[in-house]
């Protein structure tokens, strides 16, 4: 007998949640990320999905209830309109710098000069909201005209220079983006929780536990993302590594902070770390030991001591590092890994993490069905022995074969049965 949409997503949720604590389900989850593919499965531009969420939102729901996995997101908040609102100077979007049907891309750059650490260090706050913000964002060069604001601790005399500062027209158009902005996301919020529903109408249950989770970087992450950039960071470790790894731990506390809070203000239970340069071949094992992941298990411990989930993105290749994901708490955080050996994935760490993804999305876009059936019972008979493994793609659908993708569903179905 068919089952009913409560009944799919009881059993959705248990085979996630058995999954999450390491247990072993009736089969394996299936996961999938559609993000720009929906654009193709709907015949439209990335532009279009990006700029209309309703659009988007009923190509999910076709083609999740079609594929039927046990999770299915589109692009959620992943779009263009806070960045074009803002002229954004670090990202590209379709439609925004990039042609209608070519997908996001982020524009590194230097925003934090090496020598304004101190600066950094000494109000993380005043620096990103008149140095930071002016440089990254072109309709926000008008907060580098506001007071420091600090002194507004002094009481009602310090409200003068507030104002004169805020009477600037370039500042208060600064602060008029950040209004617009603003009820834009609020709108978008509440439309995003309908959408939630919808899902959960249909289903499809959305982010571990309940909620939708949070966002934050590994420390290291966050200090080369988006200011001091690849190059400078790199040359920071060697020229001034005392400022730092003072940088990073306050970004550390800046992360784990923000995490919290949001995620005590809308329920949620998971936090999304996309690792970006811990890899291998991005630095020595021993500046590893120095530099990334001291903070970035400060920042997973602190999440964990708050109740909250880390799910953390192990971008790139983790084959040399994998021993040192034994040191964090055992059955509280998930791990979707892009191209490290699965063999020595599942021995290393099968018995800490739920271990998600890993399967070769360049498969899913130019393989045969006979090799994405025979690659997927692989993955089912390595990764997934003994429960704990999620069946997802290691990066990017957006260019993935839809017939391939439907062969890959069914013969995890298929082999992922325990």
């Amino acid at each position: 007998m068919p089952e009913t949409p409560e009944e799919l997503l009881r059993a959705r949720q248990q085979r996630l949640m058995d999954a999450y604590a390491l247990r072993q389900p009736d089969r394996i989850p299936i996961r999938m990320n559609f993000g720009y593919m929906l654009a193709r499965l709907g015949g439209i531009s990335h532009r279009e999905l990006d700029n209309n969420p309703e659009k988007a939102q009923e190509l999910l729901e076709k083609w999740a209830v079609y594929f039927a996995p046990d999770m299915a997101t589109g692009l959620g908040y992943f779009v263009s309109a806070t960045s074009v609102m803002l002229g954004d100077r670090q990202t590209r979007w379709p439609g925004y710098g990039l042609p209608d049907d070519k997908p996001m891309q982020y524009v590194e750059g230097e925003y934090m000069k090496p020598e304004e650490y101190d600066a950094f260090l000494d109000d993380p706050t005043m620096f990103a909201l008149r140095i930071f913000l002016p440089r990254a964002y072109e309709k926000l060069g008008g907060l580098a005209k506001l007071p420091r604001l600090p002194m507004l601790v002094t009481g009602y005399p310090a409200f003068g220079g507030l104002a004169m500062a805020l009477s600037d027209p370039a500042a208060m158009a600064s602060l008029q983006a950040l209004a617009e902005v603003a009820r834009f996301q609020s709108e978008r919020a509440m439309q995003m929780r309908k959408h939630i529903e919808r899902m959960t109408q249909l289903g499809f249950p959305m982010g571990v536990g309940s909620g939708v989770g949070s966002f934050a970087l590994a420390p290291f992450d966050f200090m080369s993302d988006t200011l001091r950039g690849m190059r400078g960071i790199f040359l920071d470790m060697h020229r001034r590594p005392e400022k730092l790894l003072a940088a990073m731990e306050k970004a550390r506390r800046i992360c784990a902070d923000s995490a919290i809070e949001h995620c005590r203000q809308t329920g949620g239970k998971s936090v999304f770390i996309p690792l970006h340069r811990g890899s291998d071949g991005f630095m020595s094992l021993r500046q590893f030991e120095t530099f990334y992941w001291p903070q970035l298990k400060g920042l997973v411990n602190d999440l964990v001591d708050a109740g909250l989930m880390p799910a953390l993105f192990y971008e790139g290749v983790w084959n040399e590092r994998l021993h040192y994901l034994r040191e964090l708490p055992k059955g509280k955080t998930t791990g979707h890994f892009q191209s490290t050996d699965i063999v020595k994935l599942k021995e290393t760490i099968g018995d800490v993490m739920c271990i998600s993804g890993a399967f070769p999305v360049s498969l899913l876009q130019v393989g045969s069905t006979e090799k994405v059936r025979a690659q997927t019972k692989q993955f089912c008979e390595i990764l997934g022995k003994n429960g704990g493994y999620i069946m997802g793609a290691n990066s990017s659908m957006d260019e993935c074969d839809p017939g391939l993708v439907k062969a890959w569903v069914d013969a995890t179905r298929e082999f992922g049965t325990y």
